[in-house]
């Protein structure tokens, strides 16, 4: 495969085990119309989630990315700071996922790979899916972010009046891209008169 993009058309997307797997599947999506690259990194238990939560085959979630690398590779292109990118986003992002990006001691190659994008002062986007949180998830997340990363749980926006999951989804995600600089075209925006702007395109099926 030949990865030629800049370094500012290419993120790493990594999906967890935690529920919400439709957000990184949505990413994925929105990234390839945009003409982003995308390198994409699961865990196993995001595997065992997908049984769960969506009706999508892993091999049509890996076709989604440019690149697909396996979870125990440590030494894929994303485990090294000297593979430019513009960031990575983990949708969702598990509390154990977490825990290991905030000590440094990873154990798979998501958590490296975000490891490696906070070493590299890059933008890391995660996408905590837990509630209620105790306080040890609340310090864990203080430590994230005073070492530069964003922590954007996927909190539904309803002034938007959404329609339906699909549209809540998008406005998430849309939002988490427009951390990047990436305007996908699915973002209901509030203008200056308080009306919202925005649509999301149909057709595409998430789950």
């Amino acid at each position: 495969m030949t990865l030629s993009l800049p370094s500012d058309r290419r993120l790493v997307v990594g999906i967890s085990g935690a529920s919400g797997v439709v957000y990184g599947v949505r990413l994925l999506q929105l990234l390839r119309n945009a003409g982003v690259q995308t390198h994409l990194v699961m865990t196993k238990t995001a595997e065992v989630t997908f049984a769960y939560e969506s009706t999508l085959k892993i091999a049509e979630v890996k076709a989604l990315a440019h690149a697909m690398h396996r979870i125990d590779d440590m030494a894929a292109a994303i485990s090294s700071g000297s593979f430019c990118t513009s960031g990575m986003i983990v949708a969702p992002c598990s509390i154990r996922s977490m825990s290991e990006i905030a000590t440094g001691v990873t154990t798979t190659l998501l958590t490296r790979a975000a490891d490696v994008t906070l070493k590299e002062r890059r933008r890391l986007v995660l996408m905590v899916r837990e509630t209620p949180l105790h306080t040890g998830h609340l310090r864990t997340m203080t430590t994230l972010s005073e070492m530069g990363a964003i922590i954007a749980p996927p909190v539904p926006a309803f002034y938007t009046r959404p329609d339906t999951i699909a549209d809540m989804v998008d406005q998430t995600v849309g939002r988490v891209l427009d951390l990047f600089d990436v305007d996908v075209g699915v973002v209901c925006r509030w203008d200056h008169s308080g009306d919202v702007r925005g649509r999301r395109p149909k057709g595409e099926n998430m789950t």
